[in-house]
């Protein structure tokens, strides 16, 4: 039996923040807190860092960037995954569900099969990973060819997470159709003609939206995929996705809608790096806005992982949650939303995915990361 125990640890539990705990870890489950005898065990002295639990980014599409960092400029799919893992690792992200779009009427990574082909590239990389990669799939319902796609991705265990998103001008992200097309234009690079042929297929494609959208959230809920909305922008478009079986709310637009998620029981989840630069790229509510108002359950790294821990860290000192709290939004929060009752908290019995920070200055940085129990990163920083 592995056995290791980490010393003068500054531990933060669900509720409370105690200093020097000693958690001993056992076959990559936390079996105690100050045990009486260390026996066989590794001792790591953490010298009073602060440990959170691994953190749970539930949407990231940074993935999509590793494997075309320019349009058209594609790296190979293991290179990329590898890359994406270590990043995650770094970033002191023990789970991350990789954002994936399907979404054939745009360009690049987001058509169907080069989408399903990464979506089985990390499920293949998972064997080597540092880190716990799954897959979130991302359906645009106005696609009308993806659904064969997604189903056989969900029928053979390579999607963990599907949401549905509609980016069609006019609701949610994209207000009017010159902000859509603005958008495809910064993103794709493509020329005025292109960006005509995009829209009028994705506006024809639109009608039996719903129907294809209730086939594919039966199908989740027949596999245990969990099921969450993208951009919704009207207590309306939450009380229908949360008929469909949605559990997560990812980036409400505004204040109203936000709540009515959650009097829906839905998670919701805005974006950390929203927190770091203090406004939405799109324009919407600001994630510290929903911090604020009491209607923000979960953070993601949406497109820079690495956010994800100075946001939560900044948070006490911009708002008037606990530390508790802001970590929760990493960590367990998500972790029920997703349905991974083995993970997200610093308690007997849970998995070892655990997170040393290092403050460097106003900036911290994740020192030493164990996913079950596994040490993955032993970061050296300037100690004097």
């Amino acid at each position: 039996m592995k056995r290791t125990l980490l010393i003068h640890a500054r531990v933060v539990f669900p509720t409370e923040v105690h200093d020097d705990i000693a958690v001993l870890i056992e076959d990559g489950r936390i079996a105690a807190f100050d045990p009486d005898s260390s026996g066989n065990s590794e001792i790591i002295d953490l010298s009073g860092r602060l440990l959170i639990p691994g953190m749970i980014d539930l949407h990231c599409d940074a993935l999509e960037k590793e494997i075309e960092p320019r349009p058209n400029v594609h790296f190979p799919l293991d290179f990329a995954c590898a890359q994406a893992d270590k990043r995650n690792a770094v970033a002191g992200i023990t789970t991350v569900f990789h954002a994936l779009s399907f979404a054939n009427h745009e360009l690049g990574v987001r058509n169907n099969a080069f989408a399903a082909e990464i979506a089985r590239a990390v499920h293949a990389w998972r064997s080597h990973a540092l880190v716990d990669n799954r897959v979130h799939v991302r359906y645009e319902v106005t696609d009308d060819t993806a659904p064969p796609v997604l189903s056989e991705l969900i029928k053979n265990g390579d999607a963990h997470l599907m949401s549905f998103m509609d980016h069609s001008p006019g609701q949610g992200q994209f207000r009017d159709v010159e902000a859509y097309r603005d958008y495809l234009a910064r993103t794709y690079k493509t020329d005025e003609d292109s960006l005509d042929s995009i829209m009028t297929r994705k506006l024809a494609a639109a009608q039996g939206a719903m129907e294809r959208m209730k086939t594919l959230a039966e199908q989740a809920r027949k596999h245990n995929v969990p099921i969450a909305s993208h951009d919704d922008d009207s207590p309306d478009k939450v009380a229908t996705v949360q008929a469909l079986g949605a559990v997560i709310s990812e980036f409400p637009v505004n204040l109203e809608t936000a709540r009515a998620a959650r009097a829906k029981g839905l998670s919701t989840l805005f974006g950390a790096p929203n927190i770091l630069r203090g406004k939405s790229q799109s324009g919407n509510m600001r994630a510290l806005d929903a911090v604020e108002s009491g209607v923000a359950d979960c953070l993601c790294g949406d497109y820079s992982p690495a956010a994800l821990l100075p946001s939560i860290m900044r948070l006490p000192a911009l708002t008037d949650i606990s530390l508790c709290q802001a970590v929760a939004m990493v960590t367990v929060n998500p972790a029920r939303a997703a349905g991974l009752a083995d993970r997200g908290e610093i308690a007997i019995g849970k998995r070892a995915d655990l997170v040393a920070v290092k403050m460097l200055g106003s900036l911290p940085q994740a020192e030493k990361v164990w996913v079950g129990g596994t040490p993955i990163l032993s970061a050296y920083f300037d100690h004097a």
